[in-house]
């Protein structure tokens, strides 16, 4: 076995070496520190992340199999990011928790590292941490909730908050039943069990070759979840001493794998931002159009909300993400390696679909070509997304008067007024929500339907935003817009009663302004106002570092890596 890196902390007889061996000598018995590789379990597990509370269980799993396979595994809390509970929004510490990650597995005496995650940006900010500071590692995903019903209905955790609020909105829910719907959509520890962003990351993170393949979509509660978690354990015993890093095995086609799988699962668009930071941190090429290039042609195969009826439990019965993969494989790249040092591909050879329904064939999609469209046009120079598998067909080619809204704070306010000029046709545009302007980007681009439009049936509108929304939503909404208004773009230059034009089949987003007229313009004085500005902190740094939607959302001095090497001693 080589030389472990940890050995330089606890190798030989001299003070430095003897206080890190003691300092640890609190139940690791001395044949700890005899070169075998010590494993670090990156482990997002906080009460206040509601989806990752059962990683506490899941990690002693992958420690028992670390011990098995002759390692010594070691707890490693990390920042930990819950969705539903953080304000002003999660993404605001998705590139602190990735940066604070990579320093506490560089900065300990570890040889390789389990990363454990669930919630929407824990998985996204481990791989990013992994990828900079290179040091062997493993993904295990904690899986989705088990299926909640509701009136002999099954609940789509996410999804039926945006259908049953609006139906609240709408007077033909009331209040009271929709309260009693809350107790009845978490049924079980997970995460959110539609094809949200954290669905959606747990099956990516195994498309890209980063856990064991099979496990992604294992729901929560399921014990197999904890088998697969003890084999991991001992997997990444093996990856130390085989010097498997994410360098050695990640490449362009992993993340074109990935980008395939997206679109076939029908994947959150957040996933965008997110591979785009993931590549960013390995220095692989990975731009906006490849997920229009790639993606955009792939069909819809897998019927799950919010594109479609079913939810994560009946994904995995079904087959899981191996028999999703074994339909497209034609489009997949078969040189690309997983973690364990076989290629994809190998993974797919006894894959088979058990349920139909849930995951179509080739020959029968749900939607013949699905993906992520990019839009580009004067409203959108550096690009915008679209999912148009999850949009309503007739809205995809679009005309319609803008209302704007300078904040989410003036779309609350006057988006249930009576007398706003608004009508079916319209196009609500929402600014001020970008990386910079809100600060962080946050889920608000669904935007809530005027409550008279839906009173009068409306269920859908074109939305534009520079904003994110949930992977658990729905509708025609035009999402990450890039520059983003806080950032120079041209969203800042709308006004109320320019015509907007959507194309999806064109990939066009346009604002029917001369160009001469739409240069002249300033920015609207009320959006400007509402831009965040940070004296301090954290805020403070990321919005004088936040790179744009259209690269990933990454501190621009933290793009890249590092490697794993200390220079200096501690004493």
């Amino acid at each position: 076995m080589p030389e472990q890196r940890s050995a330089r902390w606890y190798e030989g007889n001299g003070r430095d070496a003897y206080i890190h061996r003691a300092w640890m000598r609190r139940g690791l018995p001395e044949h700890a520190f005899d070169g075998r590789p010590h494993i670090a379990i990156a482990n997002t597990a906080s009460d206040l992340t509601p989806c990752n509370l059962h990683l506490d269980e899941v990690a002693e799993a992958v420690k028992r199999g670390v011990w098995e396979a002759g390692g010594v595994p070691l707890n490693l809390p990390v920042v930990s990011l819950g969705e539903t509970q953080v304000r002003p929004t999660a993404m605001l510490w998705r590139n602190m928790a990735a940066m604070a990650t990579e320093e506490m597995l560089r900065a300990n005496p570890i040889d390789g590292v389990v990363l454990l995650g669930g919630c929407d940006k824990t998985i996204p900010s481990l791989l990013m941490a992994a990828g900079s500071v290179d040091l062997p590692a493993v993904v295990v995903p904690g899986g989705p909730m088990l299926t909640g019903t509701f009136r002999g209905v099954p609940l789509g955790c996410g999804t039926s908050v945006w259908q049953l609020s609006e139906e609240v909105r709408a007077g033909t829910l009331s209040a009271r039943e929709f309260q009693r719907s809350e107790s009845s959509m978490i049924r079980s520890k997970g995460h959110c069990n539609t094809m949200g962003t954290a669905s959606t990351m747990g099956l990516l993170a195994e498309a890209l070759g980063t856990t064991l393949p099979g496990v992604a979509g294992t729901p929560a509660p399921d014990a197999r979840l904890l088998e697969a978690s003890h084999a991991t354990g001992r997997l990444a015993v093996e990856l130390v001493e085989q010097g498997r890093r994410p360098s050695t095995f990640l490449t362009r086609g992993s993340f074109l794998n990935a980008v395939v799988a997206l679109a076939a699962i029908g994947g959150s668009t957040n996933a965008v931002v997110h591979l785009l930071a993931i590549a960013g941190r390995l220095g692989i090429e990975l731009t906006l159009d490849d997920f229009d290039r790639i993606g955009s042609r792939v069909p819809l195969l897998v019927d799950l909300q919010p594109a479609g009826r079913f939810l994560m439990e009946d994904l995995y019965r079904a087959g899981g993400l191996l028999a999703v993969l074994q339909q497209v494989r034609d489009l997949l790249d078969p040189t690309a390696l997983t973690v364990t040092g076989r290629p994809l591909v190998d993974y797919l050879e006894d894959a088979q679909i058990w349920d139909p329904e849930v995951i179509r064939v080739r020959e029968q999609p749900l939607v013949a070509e699905a993906g992520i469209a990019v839009l580009y046009g004067n409203l959108a120079p550096s690009g915008a997304v679209i999912k148009p598998a999850a949009a309503s067909p007739h809205l995809l080619q679009h005309r319609g008067r803008a209302v704007v809204f300078d904040s989410v704070e003036d779309f609350r306010a006057r988006v249930d007024d009576p007398d706003l000029d608004v009508d079916a046709d319209s196009v609500l545009v929402l600014r001020g929500c970008g990386p910079k302007g809100y600060p962080g980007m946050p889920e608000v681009s669904n935007m809530p339907l005027p409550r008279k439009l839906l009173e009068q049936g409306v269920r859908d509108m074109v939305r534009v935003c520079d904003g994110r929304m949930s992977g658990t939503a729905y509708g025609t909404v035009v999402l990450h817009v890039a520059p983003e208004a806080a950032a120079g773009g041209p969203l800042a230059l709308v006004r109320t009663g320019d015509t907007v034009v959507l194309d999806v089949e064109r990939r066009l987003l346009e604002v029917d302004v001369p160009a001469d007229e739409l240069a002249a313009r300033e920015p609207a004085p009320a959006a400007v106002g509402a831009f965040s500005a940070p004296t301090r902190g954290w805020e403070r740094l990321y919005v004088d570092h936040v790179q744009q939607a259209d690269t990933g959302a990454d501190l621009d001095f933290l793009v890249g890596s590092s490697g794993d090497r200390v220079g200096r001693e501690s004493h």
